[in-house]
């Protein structure tokens, strides 16, 4: 029998993670996040800022400069290590019930696993409110940020599966975390887990 897992994929500032998390003590399971790249910063010895942002985003000038640049004789980039160690730890996580948030987990598990597939969203003014009310004021516009981190988190998810960022047909329910609340998005998923 297969392990239940729920993944959660989101737009930046929509929620995704509190989501994530909020579900998890719900249901009395462990939530991972900012713990996958604790873990994959101890067996890939890359840093842990590395690994934030190339761990789910593409660099800036998207997956054809990254396919085009970078590469090592043998073919492969250090994001493209990254995805293999990624994979791995998600894999050995998702041995027991739990959340995972991002990292491509609903693709990497789509055969591994009892998946309960997630996206939370929300319009962009509710998601330029609530960076500006968490990270704070930055040089860049709140609009602009939220763009240019969703770009990067399709392009990436994009390149390394076989699926499509945000699509419907990529998740088994999607949520408007902006409408709905988070607690509410947290309880329907706790209930449909």
């Amino acid at each position: 029998m297969k392990t239940r897992i729920i993944t959660i994929s989101r737009e930046f500032g929509s929620g995704g993670r509190t989501v994530g998390k909020q579900t998890a003590k719900l249901l009395g399971i462990p939530c991972y996040d900012q713990e996958v790249i604790e873990k994959v910063a101890q067996e890939s010895g890359f840093a842990k800022e590395f690994i934030k942002e190339r761990g789910e985003y593409t660099p800036y000038g998207g997956w054809f400069a990254q396919a085009l640049t970078g590469r090592s004789a043998r073919g492969t980039s250090p994001q493209d290590d990254l995805w293999v160690i990624q994979r791995k730890v998600i894999l050995e996580l998702a041995e027991k019930p739990c959340v995972i948030v991002g990292r491509c987990a609903d693709y990497i598990l789509r055969e591994e696993a009892d998946l309960l597939k997630a996206f939370i969203y929300a319009d962009m003014e509710k998601r330029a409110d609530r960076i500006v009310r968490l990270y704070g004021e930055t040089e860049e516009a709140p609009i602009k940020r939220l763009k240019d981190k969703d770009k990067r988190r399709a392009a990436y998810y994009n390149f390394y599966t076989d699926t499509q960022w945000g699509s419907v047909h990529s998740y088994h329910i999607s949520l408007d975390s902006g409408a709905l609340g988070i607690d509410k998005c947290s309880e329907i998923l706790a209930s449909l887990y």
